[in-house]
Parts: C-alpha cells; sequence; structure tokens
C-alpha cells in the first residue's frame, strides 16, 4: 500500500490547489449573502438559523472515542451515545458558515474549537459507515481553513488525513469482501474523496477517483440496479448506495474532473442509469414492497427490533428518494419537478444552501 500511494503521489504532483470544493465556495457564499439581503423569505430563514447557530456559542464540544453505528440495532447504548455525540456535527458546520456569513471571529474561533477536540480525542476505525457522518465536519473545515492558525491547521489535517487513511487500509476494504463492494465502499469513497479535496491532498483524490470507476463497475448494473438492491431487497439500501457516489460525483465536477454522473463502467452501468431506473418508483408509477427477499441477517433483526421501516413487505415511501433527487438535479435538472413533487419541507434553510451550492 505504501508503494501505491507513493505512485499517485508522483503522477499527481501537477494537480490544481482546490479551494473550497467541498462546502460553499467565496461566490456562493456572496451569493447567499446577497439573497438574505434582497429576499425576505430567506432573510428569515436566515435569522432562524442566526438564533440557533448563537446558542452554540455557550456549548462544549462532545467527541466520541470511537464512532460507533454500524451494525447496532437502535437502543443500543453505543449507538445512543454516538448521537449525542454526532449532533457536534451540524454545530461545527453552522459555526463554519454564520463566521462566513457574519465576518465575526467568535463564530470562528469556536468552530476550531469543536474541530479541535475531535480531532484530539476521536479515533477513526476504518468503518465508513460510521465515518460517513462526518460530512459536516469535513465541509465546516473545508470552509474556515483559509483562516485558521498553522498549528490548528496540522491538528485538524492530522485527523482527518488519520480517518482517510484508516479508510484506505482497512481489513473491510479486502478484495472478495462484500465490503469492498457493496454501500460501504460507495460511502468509503466519499469520505476519502471529501477529505482529499478539503486537504489538497493529491493521494487521495487519486485513490478517490480510480476506485470509483471500478465502483460503478462492480456496484451498479447496466439496468440501473444495484448490488446493494439485489442483496437487501430494498430500495432504501439502492438509495444508501446512490447517495454517497452522488455526492463524490459533483465535488469531482465542481473540481472541474470527470462527469462522473454519465460514465459508463466498460459493463455498462453508470450513476445515471441507477437514478432513472428509481424514478419510476418515485413517481408512483411502479411499487416495492421492502426487505421481502433480503439475504441479510441485520435487516431482519432490525424488523424484530420494531425498528420503522424495516418489516419485510413495508411499502416504499417516495419520500425515501429525496437525498438521491436533491443531489442528481445538480447534473440534471429536468428532474426537478419530481423533486418539488415530493419534497414536503422544501421552503427550509437546508434548500436555501441547497439551491444555491446545487445548481451549476
Amino acid at each position: 500500500m505504501r508503494k501505491f500511494l507513493f505512485a499517485i503521489a508522483i503522477s499527481t504532483l501537477s494537480l490544481p490547489s482546490f479551494s473550497q470544493i467541498v462546502s460553499l465556495n467565496p461566490q456562493e457564499i456572496n451569493k447567499l449573502k446577497t439573497n438574505i439581503k434582497n429576499d425576505a423569505e430567506t432573510n428569515k430563514l436566515y435569522t432562524g438559523f442566526q438564533k440557533s447557530t448563537l446558542k452554540y456559542l455557550d456549548e462544549q464540544p462532545n467527541p466520541i472515542d470511537t464512532i460507533r453505528t454500524e451494525g447496532l440495532l437502535k437502543g443500543n447504548t453505543k449507538k445512543e451515545k454516538t448521537s449525542i455525540a454526532l449532533r457536534d456535527m451540524t454545530k461545527m458546520f453552522a459555526l463554519a458558515l454564520e463566521f462566513r456569513l457574519s465576518g465575526n471571529k467568535k463564530y470562528l474561533n469556536k468552530c476550531v474549537e469543536f474541530l479541535k477536540a475531535w480531532s484530539e480525542n476521536n479515533h477513526p476505525n476504518g468503518d465508513p459507515i460510521d465515518d460517513t457522518n462526518l460530512d459536516n465536519a469535513i465541509e465546516a473545515y473545508d470552509l474556515i481553513k483559509s483562516e485558521i492558525s498553522l498549528g490548528d491547521k496540522k491538528v485538524i489535517e492530522n485527523w482527518l488525513s488519520a480517518t482517510a487513511l484508516a479508510e484506505i487500509n482497512s481489513k473491510r476494504m479486502v478484495a472478495g469482501r462484500g465490503t469492498a463492494t457493496n454501500n460501504w465502499n460507495s460511502h468509503r469513497l466519499k469520505i476519502v474523496g471529501e477529505i482529499g479535496y478539503a486537504l489538497n491532498n493529491p493521494k487521495f483524490i487519486d485513490w478517490a477517483i480510480e476506485n470509483f470507476k471500478t465502483q460503478i463497475n462492480v456496484n451498479l448494473n447496466p439496468d440501473g440496479t444495484s448490488i446493494d438492491f439485489k442483496q437487501r431487497d430494498a430500495m432504501h439500501y439502492h438509495i444508501y448506495d446512490l447517495e454517497p457516489m452522488l455526492r463524490l460525483a459533483i465535488i469531482i465536477d465542481r473540481a472541474k474532473g470527470i462527469n462522473f454522473y454519465s460514465y459508463e463502467s466498460p459493463k455498462g452501468s453508470s450513476i445515471k442509469k441507477s437514478v432513472n431506473w428509481l424514478l419510476p418508483y418515485v413517481k408512483g408509477e411502479k411499487q416495492h414492497e421492502e426487505y421481502v427477499n433480503t439475504t441479510v441477517k441485520f435487516d431482519r433483526d432490525r424488523a424484530k427490533n420494531n425498528e420503522p421501516g424495516f418489516a419485510p413487505g413495508t411499502m416504499f415511501k417516495p419520500t425515501l428518494a429525496l437525498p438521491v433527487l436533491k443531489l442528481s438535479v445538480y447534473f440534471d435538472p429536468s428532474q426537478a419537478d419530481i423533486l418539488s413533487s415530493i419534497n414536503q419541507k422544501a421552503n427550509n434553510w437546508q434548500s436555501v444552501l441547497d439551491g444555491v451550492q446545487l445548481s451549476k
């Protein structure tokens, strides 16, 4: 692995330096400021966001040594403890964004406090289902990285680099394991890619891109289905697979890289085909009973644990596709009408941010 990463470093020395590819870039921040100033509804939503974020200035970070969500049932004490700690992710991003919008360094300093606390106390374990929860922390760092001291940057970047390397070198990545090709790997690639672009690390960027091509080939089928759908018999997991792929595809596109949405693998599979395969179920033209023929014991365990949505035969709800549609519209604006038809919470602060960042 060491030789492989060294080879990547040599081959990508000419890569450009990326600034705020993962989060909102300076132009998008300025656009957001203009919208807040000129649009009454946006201003109202921003006021609500400000009030929530102001409270975070009086709160203390609550980092957890090891994130534990994967494979645990609802009610598990480790999972519940992690869930409480992960509230910090939302706080970090909000603080970083408010600093960018207001210029008030109180928010910058508090965001750095949260990021450093996690950097100094959290130890990555190479589990992508756990690490996928770090999106907001990576975005927060991407927003403020140009404004913090070299000492603080080193602490935070060491943590993020350790997280990426833990994923790259994970035993769960070994060829032949299902977790090397199923939704786990989609989340793994997203995390490594996000960190790569946030840190301007060519080794991580190249690794994510090359393995992304392979993932599209082995995970998605030419007819639009995914191996996760075949294994779990659930749209839930088809969506859970596509969402991280789309997030990574958007980041790469924002960096002026390959259009991975329409990219076709050697066998003819693509993200675009897999999104289009989902659409008839979103529009109600087709229906699907979830988990009836799942091959995964954990799905049955969650059903026995009475977790909502996991009982075999539960009808797929189109609103579950919102995470995919919000992202796919970036590449295919014609899907905006479908998104609007099922998005019952279209008028909120997150939709404002999506409108600024997820439009070309």
